[in-house]
């Protein structure tokens, strides 16, 4: 009998690690059965992991029921158009789309943004550390680790920050599964998604920006991007851009007012161990938690007793394998130390060029905006929580164990952190 697995269980959101490593004792991938009615197999083994994301024997696109009809209502046809983005393609198609866009991600153009990331995190500690002193509570998710991401991707992509709130809701909505919603709220989001990017590429066209998405919308060089594959790269450039690094800073925020001793060590080990906290949040509580889902073109044998049948769904759980505890020593513990620099290594990248967690993939998909990603942690979290700064002392306003997450198994995060005023608690 197979294991079962509700993603949208609000109990196995908040810690879906025990079950991970209750499969793991099966093996390193293991077939479950999912509460749709499905089944399919989850890679959580650390070796295999990065073993799957390299391998073209497990295709990135979405199969194709034969006989399946088209797609037939607005949302399905908006779902079935957004989704046709790199993530969901093979090669040459995925090296032709990636090749469009890595020219923004240089390592050169993300660290120009170093000084307007610096401005705007600390315009927002500003902000939160005033409603602090005049409320004394905040949500540092709404009030901090959401607006920082979305601001920034919204100046690569030149999206409008008035926009901000309408497009939190729809991707946090397509992200989710639907069970765990109001019926209809995934289709009325994937069509609102669809009818913004339309205008938007519109606008771009008659008004093109100083920004990525304007280059692609204008590039009209051999092998340049049509219209559906535009508003598909909209889609994931800035569903990508925000939701992973909205988690990475609300779980690194959870971690280290949870962990007083590790708060205290980063504050008095300067920028490489604020990198290492970065580090070791991505691994211990991965804000991809799997990538997006595969299949198998043929029968694959990944070793330890585990054979993979042809046309297998597979999904590889970034947050499992990031807890193998074959790879990593005490995985379930939250120690920056096992990425701190050492020496004279003290260079912010140094923890980078070091981290061996899968948090970002790996393979052809490694994600694009790893480098930026990590910038933004490294800026925001010591503003936040440095000593001497703008914020007062703040601690939680409730029992971690009460925060609600996101559902499913594509990102992870907590949806609210409310912070109270230290000493007002209570």
């Amino acid at each position: 009998m197979l294991d079962t697995l509700d993603p949208a269980d609000p109990s196995f959101a908040r810690d879906p690690y025990p079950y991970y490593a209750h499969l793991r004792t099966t093996g390193p991938a293991a077939r479950v059965a999912l509460a749709n009615g499905t089944d399919a197999w989850l890679v959580t083994g650390y070796r295999q992991a990065r073993e799957v994301l390299a391998d073209p024997r497990f295709s990135n696109v979405p199969p194709r029921a034969a006989g399946r009809p088209k797609p037939d209502s607005p949302a399905q046809r908006a779902r079935g158009c957004l989704a046709r983005h790199m993530l969901n393609t093979d090669a040459p198609d995925h090296t032709r789309l990636r090749r469009l866009t890595t020219a923004a991600f240089t390592p050169r153009r993300v660290d120009a943004l170093r000084p307007r990331i610096e401005r705007l995190t600390a315009e927002l500690v500003t902000d939160v550390a005033e409603r602090l002193a005049r409320e004394g509570t905040a949500d540092l998710v709404d009030a901090f680790a959401f607006p920082l991401p979305v601001l920034v991707i919204g100046e690569v992509l030149g999206v409008p920050t008035a926009d901000r709130a309408d497009l939190r809701t729809w991707t946090y909505q397509v992200g989710s599964p639907a069970d765990a919603l109001p019926a209809g709220a995934v289709d009325r989001a994937w069509t609102s998604l669809h009818g913004y990017f339309t205008a938007l590429i519109a606008r771009k066209r008659r008004a093109p920006g100083d920004d990525l998405f304007s280059a692609l919308v204008h590039d009209e060089a051999e092998g340049g991007l049509d219209d559906g594959e535009l508003l598909a790269m909209a889609f994931l450039l800035l569903f990508a851009g925000y939701e992973t690094t909205m988690n990475l800073l609300a779980s690194a925020s959870l971690l280290l007012l949870t962990h007083p001793e590790e708060l205290a060590a980063a504050r008095q080990g300067g920028p490489a161990r604020w990198a290492a906290v970065a580090e070791e949040a991505l691994r211990h509580a991965s804000p991809l938690e799997g990538t997006t889902w595969r299949r198998t073109t043929e029968e694959v044998d990944l070793g330890d007793g585990v054979v993979l049948p042809a046309d297998a769904s597979v999904l590889v759980v970034l947050a499992a394998a990031n807890r193998d505890p074959g790879v990593f020593p005490e995985p379930d513990a939250f120690r920056p130390g096992r990425y701190a620099a050492s020496g004279e290594r003290a260079a912010e990248r140094a923890a980078e060029r070091a981290a061996p967690h899968a948090a970002f993939g790996h393979g052809p998909h490694f994600c694009l905006g790893s480098r930026l990603a990590r910038l933004e942690a490294e800026v925001a979290l010591p503003m936040l929580f440095g000593e001497g700064g703008r914020m007062p002392a703040f601690t939680l306003a409730a029992d971690p164990a009460t925060f609600p997450y996101r559902p499913g198994l594509l990102v992870r995060g907590p949806r609210h952190l409310p912070v109270v005023r230290a000493g007002s608690a209570g």
